[in-house]
């Protein structure tokens, strides 16, 4: 988008701030977050005697609200850019491509029903906007990543009585037309796309169901994607450039969360969701995820407690005409399967699914600060052969993580850990990561600083 644009939306936002007879509420908020990283294998296993890489990267946002009667409005401005990526003495140098200026959200609420009336909550949400429910494992906003994710969606919600229900949906398209909907999956930017689709849906609907119950919450989720379909011109025999067309190609997932605490000082979480549908070339899906964790409070500093993952995966030494590799949607994957991000959205390891035994520990000495530690055993959970059919060991590694967490006050917090893997020969086949002279022992390091100020005026 052309940085003209975001001109008249400041401008009225501001106008807004300054007029004094509105009777509502306006904030103004915003985010300066700079990441400095060491990374040494840190994604895949890097190839003996490589260089580590160290870089910093920085989150800029601008954030604006206001709330009247029977509505809301709201807008994020976000820049994100490596340090040094532009030269000093330039103004822009830096092209589309990798331009980091962007609207992040852009929406408005509005309320169908006068508050308390009738029900606590219903309301239209529709623009830009994060879906963010449960854990994030599905459906977050990935923020994690300096660009985060963001949906252009219409949202309707419902809350009243300790149930919640949401019905969303959305339709993309690249441009304005004439005629034609056939919509380019691969938009340029930053795309939301999936782990396992690794392209945009032309369009989506989904519908969340919630419950709070005495023991915690229970919640159900129905959510189908749609995808273009394409083919490959003959000359492209490496299929490296699709040509979209009409129709899609639509998966779907189901499936619920139950989150809560028994015996007062053990808290748990399980999850259990299965895909069906196609697979973006047409190939029938039949996948699932199932999850449990606990954690234990061994006092009132320190708790800890084990938990499992596992995705489903294809059978390499059986292989068949459907696609059973779990796609975790639009989630954010960082929180969950190492922080390495080995198994994560950018980072693909193969098709063979993924079991994943972890335990971790907490410990806050102080009200602002958290340590936490935590150690990953990856396993696949199918039969994996190699390039001459033998099976390979079906363990993938090892990987520990520690992390602090510091508030120094409550709009500046400071963050850093240390990451290691401990890959095996599976790790690195060419099944799963497919690294050649790899190194199987990789680190990770990172510093994190963020400050974000809030202003509210009245």
């Amino acid at each position: 988008m052309d940085k003209k644009t975001y001109s008249p939306i400041l401008a009225l936002l501001f106008c807004l701030c300054l007029t004094s007879q509105l009777k509502a509420q306006f904030t103004v908020s915003g985010q300066i977050r700079t990441r400095t990283e060491l990374r040494d294998g840190q994604g895949t296993p890097s190839v003996r005697d490589t260089v580590p890489a160290m870089f910093t990267s920085q989150r800029t946002r601008v954030n604006f609200g206001y709330a009247g009667y029977r509505f809301k409005l709201y807008a994020s401005l976000q820049d994100v850019r490596v340090w040094g990526q532009d030269a000093s003495s330039i103004n822009r140098t830096t092209n589309d491509a990798y331009d980091g200026f962007m609207v992040h959200e852009a929406w408005g609420e509005i309320s169908l029903v006068d508050t308390g009336k009738v029900v606590k909550n219903f309301t239209l949400k529709i623009g830009r906007q994060e879906l963010v429910y449960d854990d994030v494992r599905l459906l977050g906003n990935l923020d994690w990543l300096q660009q985060a994710r963001r949906h252009d969606a219409a949202l309707l919600k419902f809350e009243h009585n300790g149930w919640t229900a949401h019905l969303g949906a959305a339709y993309n398209q690249n441009a304005e037309r004439k005629s034609n909907t056939i919509y380019n999956g691969t938009p340029t930017g930053y795309a939301a796309s999936t782990n396992g689709m690794s392209t945009l849906y032309k369009s989506m609907q989904f519908l969340y169901l919630a419950k709070k119950l005495y023991f915690g919450n229970v919640s159900f989720l129905a959510f189908k994607d749609d995808f273009s379909k394409f083919h490959f011109a003959a000359a492209d025999v490496d299929k490296k450039t699709p040509i979209y067309d009409r129709g899609v190609w639509s998966r779907y997932t189901i499936g619920g969360n139950a989150f809560g605490t028994a015996f007062r000082k053990l808290t748990f979480a399980a999850s259990a969701f299965y895909q069906g549908g196609q697979y973006r070339e047409g190939t029938a899906l039949d996948e699932y995820l199932l999850s449990l964790s606990t954690l234990y409070a061994a006092g009132r500093k320190f708790s800890l407690g084990p938990g499992v993952d596992v995705t489903s995966g294809n059978n390499g030494s059986d292989p068949t005409k459907k696609y059973q590799r779990f796609d975790p949607l639009y989630g954010t994957p960082h929180k969950f399967w190492g922080y390495m991000d080995y198994f994560y959205v950018a980072d693909g390891f193969g098709s063979s699914g993924l079991v994943d035994y972890y335990f971790k520990t907490k410990f806050k000495p102080k009200d602002n600060l958290t340590l936490s530690l935590d150690a990953h055993r990856f396993v696949l959970p199918t039969a994996v052969t190699n390039e001459v059919g033998t099976a390979l060991d079906k363990a993938l590694g090892t990987e520990l993580d520690f992390v602090f967490n510091y508030g120094l006050t409550k709009a500046i917090n400071i963050e850093g850990g240390y990451s290691s893997m401990f890959s095996t020969s599976t790790l690195v086949s060419t099944k799963v990561k497919n690294v050649k002279n790899a190194d199987t022992f990789s680190s990770w390091a990172y510093l994190m600083i963020s400050i974000k100020p809030e202003f509210i005026l009245k």
